[in-house]
């Protein structure tokens, strides 16, 4: 069987490394699917805003692997930057649309970018039938889905259809700031990364008002150093297979090194030691060290982490910890109340917007996107491990409801997050896309994918 369409479907930062990495190579015909009208931009390096910057330095985010210092030697040539700095990630996003041009110009006319969105995937023949939004159709001997992040799950404590325009749950749309009163107070449910954006968006938008973040624990994400840490030297990898002992000997590392060289260090080999613990072990690690976990592993350009700082130093933003209890319409937008963490104190605060940043969703099950419903309803995916993404093989191969893994059909970045967990930066996903290309630009005949 002959493999000479690979439709791929979402134009992000999966999608685009996936077309580039398969376009670098002798190979099939790609079609990226993409249904905004700037593909390689995706959810995250589409953003004009100035200050919504990288929060890893350029060195790290070259598009290609076997020149790392791609990326960087990019900005200096344009005058935007150099290695060590945090650029604004939309200066990222053109990076990648100029890298996708550049590639597809030099391989003889392989790829068609198809703006639209994909609303369902049927087998059809050795291949697929890919059915868009507008109701036309493509075919494809082999199918990618690089969907990218799900929206967020909405918190349980908040009813959207009770709370109106108070409660946003996208906090990238329009009206997450639209039509605020400057001097009001809105609460953005979480204390990650989204929450420092949007914080920075109101700021800067004119907001001037007071601004609430809770979550659970009320963490917020560390900071880089001024200078890359020295990583440490070790003649053995972590021990596998045990959490206890992987917690142990990270915090033994920590104390030797530092916690920024001993986190950075363990990166090589996260999803090796994911894969090496039990469903049990894993559930664990969500539920008790994630948050932890988080803020350690993905910190703040310094110059972000100083702006957060020095608005909470003025009393312009209030970082808590509590559990979200309920929250009611009222005048002036909505009355939210929480219990405070480890206390049986509770607190109310009457706000005119709610804006949901707790980050991506990773259920697809409760996903509104009608290729992943199509798709589940169909038997071709099952959700991931602890309803992480879509199941995969090791080599990203999707596995259907039976357990079986499904001919031609694979899954790239975030949506293969139950399998691999650390699959959502540039480095882990360049990876897996060249992989994958590797393995479909080799000449086939039938066999196991």
């Amino acid at each position: 069987m002959s493999f000479d369409h690979v439709a791929v479907i979402g134009g992000g930062l999966s999608g685009t490394l996936q077309a580039i990495s398969l376009l670098r190579q002798p190979g099939p015909r790609v079609t990226l699917i993409e249904p905004s009208a700037r593909p390689a931009r995706g959810l995250a390096y589409s953003t004009t805003h100035p200050a919504h910057l990288l929060n890893v330095r350029a060195r790290n985010m070259s598009a290609y692997g076997d020149a790392p210092d791609h990326f960087a030697a990019w900005l200096e040539a344009k005058g935007l930057g150099t290695a060590d700095d945090y650029v604004p990630r939309r200066i990222y996003g053109d990076y990648l649309a100029e890298q996708l041009e550049a590639v597809a110009a030099a391989s003889d006319n392989r790829l068609r970018i198809v703006r639209g969105a994909a609303t369902d995937l049927e087998r059809d023949g050795h291949g697929f039938r890919v059915t868009l939004a507008n109701g036309k159709t493509l075919s494809a001997t082999i199918a990618v889905l690089a969907l990218g992040n799900l929206a967020p799950r909405v918190p349980p404590a908040f009813d959207p259809a009770v709370l109106g325009e108070a409660f946003v749950n996208d906090p990238w749309s329009a009206e997450a700031t639209r039509g605020l009163d400057p001097s009001g107070t809105v609460l953005l449910v979480g204390t990650g990364m989204t929450m420092v954006d949007i914080a920075l968006q109101l700021v800067d938008g004119g907001f001037d008002g007071r601004i609430i973040a809770v979550s659970r624990r009320g963490l917020l994400p560390l900071t880089h150093p001024e200078t890359p840490p020295a990583l440490p030297q070790r003649d053995a990898p972590p021990e596998a297979g045990k959490l206890s002992a992987l917690l142990a000997d990270l915090r033994r590392l920590a104390d030797a090194t530092g916690w920024h060289a001993a986190t950075d260090h363990l990166r090589p080999c996260l999803q090796a030691l994911w894969q090496s613990l039990d469903t049990d072990a894993r559930a664990r690690f969500l539920r008790h060290l994630r948050p932890w976990w988080d803020i350690h592993r993905h910190r703040l350009a310094p110059a972000v982490s100083a702006r957060i700082a020095h608005l909470r130093a003025e009393g312009r933003l209030d970082v808590l910890a509590g559990k979200f209890l309920a929250a009611d319409p009222c005048p002036e937008g909505a009355r939210v109340r929480w219990r405070v963490r480890a206390s049986e104190t509770t607190r109310t605060e009457t706000v005119a917007r709610i804006i949901n940043c707790t980050g991506p969703g990773c259920d697809i099950r409760a996903s509104r996107l009608p290729l992943l419903q199509n798709l589940l309803a169909r038997g071709l995916v099952r959700p991931g491990a602890l309803g992480m993404g879509v199941d995969v093989t090791p080599q990203a191969q999707v596995v259907d409801r039976d357990g079986t893994p499904v001919p031609s059909l694979f899954a790239l970045g975030p949506m293969t997050r139950g399998a691999f967990w650390e699959i959502t930066a540039v480095p882990e996903i360049r990876k897996q896309t060249q992989a994958l290309a590797q393995t479909l630009c080799v000449p086939h005949t039938a066999g196991p994918f």
